[in-house]
């Protein structure tokens, strides 16, 4: 009588012979967040990762570590083009001193009156293409984009214009954002998210440029900064899900398929479930008499579009790759109308 081993390996040849698939390999992957855990945003992400390994059949299994758990914020692109992370999830910005274009496309300030237009851009004008083609030479693959939504403007001082800006220590991401508010007539400070608390509440930094006004009020910040503008006016930033170039190759196309698909589902949800968090807390901080929320005129907002524009053009004569970004950005905005 054959062994049981035996009749096991027997079983399994005619399984491949019969064509039959054999197990399906799994995928195990470090993501860090530009997010510190219990934000929020990184909750949003933390579905997202459970979402991916229903999807996947469990074939691909992803733990989401918080900001500066195994690197520095602005380290993360190296770490992940390196394989010392997986991938990660951050703004885009960090990454502005490698190239400009980063800053860019990251951040085209006065380009986007809501997220749906950046997604359109990105998915049907040109700037999947782009991202993949900036990040490629680091190793890196762009998965796709997810933003926070316009983010809000947290300060310690009254806001009601450009003109308010003059000589503001303003915290703003590397690139482009802080070009466009020194051109302001700001003082731009390079600060993470993590950190901005505590600099307002100590005076090293007068104004935030930070994320979106839900998770401002949610991690206290308008305490310290309790003159916040909303709806913001400057900044709605290109979050991107990206990972390591040779990891994303070896896997399988199905899996590659349900990771794009997945980042574009962790877009949507980010942008709604924070626009509805912004509404209640903006309701919230309304009603507290030590706040005062802001809303620029849209003169106003004009006139900082218009500085911001300026920049575009500056930035693009900076590097080839800006050049291409400007070039792709402003002739899809002006297909679009969205130039005026």
């Amino acid at each position: 009588m054959k062994s049981k081993i035996s009749m096991m390996i027997a079983a399994g040849a005619l399984s491949a012979a019969a064509g039959l698939p054999a197990a399906a390999q799994e995928y195990s992957f470090k993501f860090q967040s530009v997010d510190p855990a219990g934000n929020p945003n990184f909750m949003i992400q933390d579905e997202w990762t459970e979402r991916v390994e229903l999807m996947s059949g469990g074939r691909i299994q992803i733990e989401l570590l918080p900001v500066g758990a195994v690197v520095e914020y602005n380290e993360t692109q190296d770490a992940v083009g390196a394989g010392i992370l997986d991938g990660h999830i951050t703004d885009v910005s960090y990454f502005s001193g490698k190239d400009p274009a980063f800053g860019l496309i990251a951040n085209p300030i006065g380009a986007w009156s809501s997220p749906e237009e950046m997604f359109r851009f990105m998915r049907y004008g040109g700037g999947n293409e782009l991202m993949r083609g900036l990040e490629e030479p680091y190793n890196l693959r762009f998965v796709g984009a997810t933003t926070t939504g316009l983010e809000g403007f947290v300060s310690s001082v009254p806001l009601s214009g450009v003109d308010d800006l003059k000589g503001l220590k303003v915290r703003a991401p590397e690139g482009l954002i802080q070009q466009v508010f020194d051109a302001a007539g700001a003082v731009p400070v390079n600060l993470p998210y993590a950190e901005v608390f505590t600099a307002l509440d100590k005076g090293v930094i007068d104004a935030a440029d930070s994320t979106v006004f839900s998770t401002n009020h949610s991690q206290g910040l308008h305490d310290a900064g309790n003159h916040p503008v909303y709806p913001g006016f400057h900044s709605m930033p290109l979050v991107e899900v990206a990972m390591n170039l040779d990891k994303w190759n070896e896997l399988p196309e199905d899996l590659q398929e349900i990771m794009t698909v997945s980042v574009r589902d962790l877009a949507s949800d980010m942008v709604a479930q924070l626009s509805i968090k912004d509404l209640e807390a903006v309701a919230e901080a309304k009603a507290d008499p030590d706040i005062t929320v802001h809303n620029w005129s849209s003169e106003e907002r004009t006139r900082f579009r218009t500085i911001a524009m300026e920049q575009w053009e500056t930035m693009a004569g900076q590097s080839e790759n800006a050049r291409n970004v400007y070039d792709t950005l402003t002739t899809y905005l002006a297909e679009q109308g969205m130039l005026d």
